[in-house]
């Protein structure tokens, strides 16, 4: 399994799948109008959301995305123990990130999945990742 393949990004409000393997919320705060037998989480990942500063500074807006990865990199380089345990899970099967952001390609789980998925990566001789 690619890392990409082993930690996956879902909206939290889209149907569970068995594909999922193991569903993790990955925001600060719990959905509006999702109730947690709905939503069907595994675990909820509080301390790996951004700060609540960070978030509100980026607002969702594309123009600060790259910003955004910046800093929130950043604050999970004080949380290494929690990204190990993530990449713990995802060289053991599946993970999907959840989230419920309306943009699918700018929120705090696609920037997670990038970062566990270059931990996931094979060390090698010219693919070299290093860790986050």
């Amino acid at each position: 399994m690619t890392p990409s393949e082993a930690v996956r990004v879902k909206r939290v409000y889209d149907p569970p799948s068995r594909q999922d393997g193991r569903r993790i919320l990955v925001d600060r705060l719990w959905p509006r109008g999702l109730s947690r037998k709905t939503a069907r989480i595994d675990e909820w990942a509080r301390d790996l959301a951004p700060s609540t500063p960070l978030r509100r500074w980026f607002a969702h807006d594309p123009l600060r995305w790259p910003e955004f990865q910046k800093r929130y990199h950043a604050e999970l380089r004080a949380r290494s123990d929690r990204l190990a345990w993530l990449a713990g899970l995802g060289r053991r099967g599946r993970v999907t990130l959840l989230y419920a952001a309306r943009d699918p390609q700018h929120n705090n789980a696609r920037a997670l999945q990038r970062i566990v998925a270059r931990r996931l990566r094979p060390r090698g001789r010219r693919g070299h990742a290093t860790r986050s």
